[in-house]
This record gives C-alpha cells, structure tokens and sequence, in this order.
C-alpha cells in the first residue's frame, strides 16, 4: 500500500471536509492524517483549547482500517506575521512527525498538506513525493497575519510540490507562476449521503411547528456570509421560514437576524443528520458575499444542495456556481434575492429536481478524487 502523510487544516471531527473525503477515498493507501496544531496561548480565550494542546500526548486514533488520526504539537503564535516564529514552528512539528511515522513503519511516504505553513516544514520530513492542495485563499481570512507573508509563503510550497491542486480555477491560475502543473478540482458532495434528503424524512422536531416555506443555509455562519439579503427577504415575506444550520463564528454579527421571527438558528447539527434537514427545505440557500474570499472558495454546501434536488439559490459567488445557473436562480440584488426565492418554492418539477441531482452525482467525491489519482498516477506519484 502506498504511504501518505496527510498535514491538514481541518481536525478529522467533527465535520468532513475536502481533507476527510479525499483520504478516506484514496485507493491502497495507507494514511497517517494529523489534525492542525493549535496556538500555546489558544486557551487564554477559549479553555475548551486546553485540551487540543495536549491532545499530541495520546495515541493515534483508527478511524479506518487504513487511516490513524494524530494531533500535532501546540505552536508559537504569531507565525502568519513572521516567518522566523513559522520555521521554529514547523521544524518541531517535522520532529513530531517523523517520531510517528517510525512508529507506523513509515519512510518516504507521500506528503500531502493543506497549509502555506508547511513551506518550512517539508524539507525535515522524508517524502517520496510532495502534493500540496490548496482548498481557500488563506491570506484572505485577516487576522494576526501578514498576507504577503502567507503569500509568499504558500508559493514557495507550490515550488517545492510535485503536484499542485486548487478548488478554485482562480485560485489554481495564481499558482501556476509557481507550479505550471497545478490543476484545478472543485470541492464535491457525498452523493449517497446527500441524495437521501430527495426521499421521504423525518421531519426534525425544530422544524415540525413551522408554517409556511422554509428557506435553509447549511454552513458556518462566518463574515462572508451575504446576512443582509436574508433580513431584506425575511422582512419582505414574512411567511417565509428562514433556517440557519452551522456554527457561529467569532466576530460575526446576527443581531438583525436574530430579531426577526421567521428566521432561527439551529445550530451544528451532526453531519449524518443533515440529509432530514435539508429534506424539509423548500429551498436551498448559497449566500456568500462579494469579497477576495469569497470569490476564491468553492463552498461544499453547494454541492450537497445539488445531491439533494432541492431548487437553489444563491449569490454569483464563487465564480464557478454559476455554470450551474440553468438549474437554479442566482440573484444580484436584495430585490432579486426575493424574487429568486419565490420562483424557487415552485421550481420543484421532476425534470429540474433530476438535473440537479445529476449535475451532485457529476459532482460527487469519488468523482473528483477519481480525477486526482489518475493525474497522480500519470506522474508516478501514487
């Protein structure tokens, strides 16, 4: 079996991103997947950190039979702001690594990452080969961070990559100054899981009382989110049902929304359970705003809605939902946005529902991880 090290942004739980689904649906593999470190001081703001920064000390958990799932050591804060603090960083976590890796019978595996910091960790870990796969624009998200810095160094990961990917075309056209073999590969949806909420469901007990429409957003509630064309909508047609499933991130501000009250908030919900959610929805929601990041994210919501066959709307943002704009409505005003939303309630025809579901199943993750293993066996890589 192949050996791949996969260094990701996101912990194996709770939610499945790109880096869970791609791992779990490699072929002859077997991965050692490392959650992302958290920052020492982490726990000043949140206790709940205190134990990810000492959760590197247990053992590596099965999550399959071909996957171990470990934590990383806790790092010095600081290091998108100065990349002196980011080597010290990564030559720690490159030590971490390689201790486990001896464990596993590991000596020149894969290396897969998903973070511009690993620029200075790669060169202190054995590895037969080097893909990076860029899922967001990380110098966009703002914070203690020097963009030009997360820039740069994002670049010379790419330089250093025998294989560069990227989930936006306009992110995969930025590093090809870098690498001229990165290739772009949306993000996708499980299928078999999403597809389900195009049958008979449960009603979940939140929704059970609500009379009228219910328009749903499934995601995290985070600033990118257009909320402003929500409240418009939501004051505009008060019969309407607006629901938000996802966790709330810091900074965010809902106070507008949470006054209104046909819209509610149901918080993270278990991802196994979302197909009775989205089952009960009129109408799918994809609301990102204009903005450098979001036209640079490839929103996995996006593709579940399509799994489900439920009618869509969203924003023209990202760039590439709007290939799909003949099976769905996409507004470009708040007045649009009303608008859209009632020829959506209707747009429930079998014809429409099956294009939709068509255009998930072209979507899905075997799909798109298919597509990866073939141009990384085409190079000798898997």
């Amino acid at each position: 079996m192949k050996q791949i090290v996969c260094l990701a942004t996101s912990p194996w739980y709770p939610i499945p991103t790109r880096k869970q689904q791609v791992m779990s649906r490699l072929h002859d593999a077997e991965v050692l997947y490392f959650d992302p470190s958290v920052s020492i001081i982490a726990p000043i703001k949140d206790r709940s950190a205190l134990a990810h920064c000492k959760a590197y000390h247990k053992p590596g958990e099965k999550v399959a039979d071909h996957i171990t799932v470990y934590a990383l050591p806790p790092v010095l804060p600081f290091f998108n702001k100065y990349r002196w603090i980011n080597r010290l960083n990564q030559k720690r976590m490159a030590a971490y690594v390689r201790k486990v890796m001896k464990r596993h019978g590991f000596e020149k595996p894969v290396l897969w990452t998903y973070s511009p910091v690993c620029a200075d960790l790669v060169d202190h870990v054995p590895h037969s080969a080097l893909v990076y796969d860029c899922v967001d624009r990380h110098s966009a998200y703002g914070g203690l961070m020097n963009p030009q810095l997360v820039d740069q160094m994002e670049m010379d990961l790419a330089a250093k990559s025998d294989m560069v990917f990227a989930t936006a075309d306009s992110l995969c056209q930025r590093l090809k100054a870098a690498n001229p073999k990165a290739a772009f590969i949306p993000n996708g949806a499980n299928f078999e899981l999403f597809s389900k909420a195009a049958e008979p469901r449960p009603v979940p007990q939140e929704l059970q009382t609500l009379q009228g429409p219910i328009l749903g957003f499934v995601g995290a509630l985070q600033s990118c989110i257009e909320y402003g064309w929500v409240v418009h909508a939501a004051k505009a047609r008060p019969q309407w049902n607006f629901v938000f499933i996802g966790k709330e991130k810091p900074g965010v501000d809902l106070s507008d929304l949470r006054a209104l009250p046909n819209v509610h908030f149901l918080g993270l919900k278990p991802h196994e359970q979302l197909p009775d959610y989205l089952a009960a929805f009129d109408v799918c929601l994809n609301l990102f705003a204009s903005g450098d990041l979001s036209k640079d994210v490839s929103p996995l919501k996006f593709y579940e809605y399509l799994a489900t066959g439920k009618p869509i709307v969203s924003t023209p943002q990202p760039d590439q939902v709007l290939q799909y704009e003949s099976i769905m409505q996409v507004a470009r005003t708040p007045e649009q946005f009303v608008n859209c939303c009632a020829e959506a309630i209707v747009d429930t025809t079998p014809e429409r529902v099956k294009a939709r579901m068509e255009a998930g199943r072209q979507s899905s993750w075997d799909a798109r991880v298919s597509q990866m293993e073939s141009m990384l066996r085409e190079m000798k890589i898997l």
